[in-house]
């Protein structure tokens, strides 16, 4: 599975997207320690072992990869995700595309661990944050780190309840995958 592109935002999204508040006041709590009242996840993936694989991970953790390989669109303000950077994802396809804003909240690009948060925005089903980041471990294993605090925003996000939580858990896998099959890994 080779590199999937980024399509770029148009002017007026990016200039629609620049000013509007996240929908949540936690911005960077996946960072820090998890807020009450948002379900929680966190899901863990070795994808290889050593720093060549541990480099190309990051590379694709901050293009946009893993979103891409898991069958979502994404439109962005960059190709390269940076502090700063709004993102349209998109699923599905026609009139039931599911278009969900959002923007990153911090990067993280240190010797053993590179990724990414990104912030729920207005319009989004959910509000809430999503961590993406590859580390390099001490045994020498790259482990894929997805981590999350959401509850559900939109009207049919409230509706569907515990069905909603099955959603996130299966796009969560398919995250997980994304990246694995790129370097051989097989779950």
């Amino acid at each position: 599975m080779g590199v999937r592109t980024v399509e770029p935002l148009t002017t007026a999204e990016v200039d629609g997207l620049r000013g509007v508040a996240y929908s949540y006041p936690e911005v960077g709590a996946t960072a820090t320690e998890r807020p009450d009242g948002y379900h929680y996840l966190r899901r863990e993936r070795v994808i290889g072992y050593g720093r060549s694989v541990f480099r190309a991970s990051g590379a694709d953790v901050l293009q946009w990869q893993i979103q891409l390989r898991s069958g979502f669109t994404v439109n962005a303000s960059a190709n390269v995700v940076v502090e700063g950077a709004s993102a349209l994802l998109g699923i599905g396809v026609g009139r039931l595309r599911l278009r969900a804003p959002v923007r990153v909240v911090y990067v993280i690009d240190e010797e053993r661990r590179q990724g990414f948060a990104y912030g729920t925005l207005p319009g989004h089903p959910e509000s809430g944050e999503e961590l993406f980041c590859v580390e390099h471990r001490a045994d020498d294993s790259v482990v894929l780190v997805i981590a999350a605090f959401s509850k559900p925003q939109s009207m049919p996000a409230k509706a569907a309840g515990p069905i909603g939580r099955v959603g996130q858990r299966l796009i969560t896998a398919r995250y997980l995958r994304a990246v694995g099959e790129r370097r051989g890994v097989i779950s």
